[in-house]
């Protein structure tokens, strides 16, 4: 019995199967040596989250979970870091907040201007270039 296939082009895709993995493995581990170099939240962001988390269009779990952060049950580093994502209450608070996310998500690919869903969505005001000598909102410093 004959092999089915052309050995030369079989060959052809396992080399092309080798270089793409190499590939892979070459980026990865130049990813993880520049690391990740956003300057993360700063207090006043943190203290702006938390302000819209404890606020009355809050979902339930939110508010749970961020009075567990005050009586220091948790930290804002935790669940920012995503070390606390196996916690049950963390996971009920990001699961609350998903629906609104997917609404955003559709309503900015739909086109709609980034600010407007925001402001729709209840949270901060628009900020000006006066309120945020860097230019950049909390989305912008956090990406």
């Amino acid at each position: 019995m004959t092999f089915p296939y052309d050995k030369a082009r079989l060959d052809a895709l396992v080399a092309d199967v080798d270089a793409r993995i190499a590939n892979v493995e070459r980026t990865a581990v130049e990813a993880a040596a520049v690391g990740n170099r956003a300057p993360g939240l700063s207090e006043k962001d943190i203290a702006e989250i938390e302000r819209h988390a404890l606020g009355p269009n809050a979902p339930k779990e939110m508010r749970e979970m961020v009075q567990r952060i005050k009586a220091g049950e948790l930290s804002w580093d935790d669940v920012l870091s995503g070390r606390a994502l196996d916690d049950e209450g963390v996971q009920k608070a990001m699961a609350a907040n998903l629906d609104g996310l997917r609404q955003a998500h559709d309503a900015i690919r739909e086109g709609q201007d980034p600010q407007d869903v925001i402001d729709a969505l209840g949270a901060a005001p628009r900020r000006t270039d006066d309120d945020d000598p860097d230019g950049g909102g909390i989305m912008r410093e956090a990406w």
